[in-house]
């Protein structure tokens, strides 16, 4: 579905992703892991449009979509779930919902939308007259969540779901991670938190310094001396 081949990405004259490459099939959830600065974040950026690629190219079903505008590649349905959720904190939550849905045509799509993401996130549905800014760091993550899911990604991008949430938060969080994948929608998610990436990815890669310094399935990954020394995980 997706391949990122050699791709760097600069910021002035700091080297953020060196050649990196990897690849996505469809219905895969594939997991990005690594220490703060590893450059996972960007490699997100990088799909999405938000940042330029420097060398290298971004293929998704066919098209080399490499710099195309971010608003193109969110019409292919590659929708991204940004690190710190991004929310409109002086709308409602509706009003959030319903901005995810800005590339959706026919209102008969939106209803069902809507009802998709208030039946896997009833408590948007509780809170959806409410000020988004005041719901919870949990509640307002299902909405950053909610909001990407009125898209109908065929991919989506998820940057470090679980950050700054409580043990119990993250549990659910992850349950309703394995919902959508069950849902047939293809997931890339970028963590710190490996024991929960490990619990839902099928695949992952190790990003450090901008590199990719190993890949495999998850399944021998968590059983690796490497992967226990690097990341504190495994059998």
């Amino acid at each position: 579905m997706l391949s990122v081949s050699g791709v760097d990405v600069f910021y002035g004259k700091s080297h953020a992703l060196k050649s990196v490459t990897l690849e996505i099939f469809e219905g895969e959830v594939i997991a990005v892991l690594g220490p703060n600065g590893a450059g996972k974040t960007s490699l997100m950026r990088a799909i999405s449009g938000l940042i330029p690629v420097s060398s290298g190219t971004v293929t998704y079903a066919g098209k080399n979509i490499t710099n195309w505008k971010p608003e193109e590649i969110v019409r292919e349905r590659i929708i991204h779930v940004p690190q710190g959720r991004r929310i409109f904190p002086e709308m409602t939550v509706f009003e959030n919902i319903e901005m995810g849905a800005f590339s959706q045509g026919k209102k008969e799509k939106l209803k069902e939308l809507y009802e998709k993401v208030y039946a896997l996130f009833p408590k948007l549905y509780e809170r959806r007259k409410q000020i988004a800014g005041t719901l919870s760091g949990g509640e307002q993550q299902m909405l950053a969540v909610g909001r990407a899911l009125m898209a109908s990604p065929r991919l989506l991008m998820m940057d470090e779901p679980s950050m700054g949430l409580a043990p119990i938060i993250i549990q659910d969080m992850y349950e309703k991670i394995r919902e959508i994948a069950r849902g047939e929608t293809t997931i890339l998610l970028v963590e710190q938190n490996a024991v929960m990436a490990f619990e839902v990815a099928q695949r992952a890669y190790f990003l450090d310094v901008g590199a990719i310094t190993m890949s495999g399935r998850v399944s021998d990954l968590q059983h690796s001396d490497v992967v226990s020394a690097y990341l504190g995980v495994g059998a």
